[in-house]
């Protein structure tokens, strides 16, 4: 059967679905950040940075930026009326003190129970740049990965044991990808939803592992 993936904009608004009414979040660097451009209307979502912002709005329109104002991958971003901005010693206890109801964050590998590897490749020539990521993967009521469901070389990204350089254990309780929506625990993988027209039995043998309908 054929099936078509989601883009990159589908994928950030089936994110922003999710996310309850009131919650405060943190959007790591790159795919996630582009969460906050779709949030439903009439629901308040506090974003949080590490680098020290509370109550970031979507991304500025073109001509508009401020590269004072800037989240933790140095890209331009809004505040909304109420917003501030503070030391990034006070963002980190934030996270560490369990402030933060959901983090979503890029990955290289989420293994079935929830493992995140996410820091580093642990290759020769890799530049590893873990920021703020270990901490929100333990510090955050709920961990979510937003990423591609196969390397560009067709590989599963999700794995039953991690091969890469851990960021935190059992901490993924989701993982939202252009294929689909797993939910990860205990004993392993669990599927929320999936694209119109792969099978279940075409996506278990993608990520190579059982899927729980």
């Amino acid at each position: 059967m054929s099936y078509t993936r989601r883009t990159k904009t589908e994928l950030a608004q089936r994110v922003a679905r999710d996310i309850h009414d009131g919650a405060y979040v943190n959007l790591g660097i790159g795919m996630p950040t582009q969460v906050a451009n779709h949030l439903p209307t009439g629901v308040e979502v506090v974003l949080h940075s590490e680098n020290g912002i509370l109550g970031m709005g979507p991304a500025p329109a073109a001509g508009e930026e401020d590269y004072d104002l800037i989240n933790a991958g140095k890209q331009p971003v809004t505040l909304l009326p109420g917003g501030c901005y503070f030391h990034h010693a006070d963002s980190f206890g934030m996270m560490r003190g369990g402030h933060i109801d959901i983090c979503v964050l890029g990955a290289f590998q989420v293994s079935a129970t929830g493992d995140l590897a996410n820091w580093s490749t642990g290759e020769p020539d890799s530049i590893p740049a873990v920021g703020g990521a270990m901490d929100l993967a333990v510090g955050a009521r709920q961990t979510w990965v937003m990423m591609d469901l196969l390397t560009k070389q067709g590989q599963s990204k999700v794995v039953e044991s991690c091969s890469y350089p851990l960021t935190g254990v059992a901490c993924v309780k989701r993982i939202y990808s252009d294929l689909a929506t797993l939910e990860c625990g205990d004993d392993g993988l669990r599927l929320i939803d999936k694209v119109d027209g792969l099978s279940h039995a075409e996506l278990e043998k993608l990520i190579g592992l059982p899927v729980r309908a």
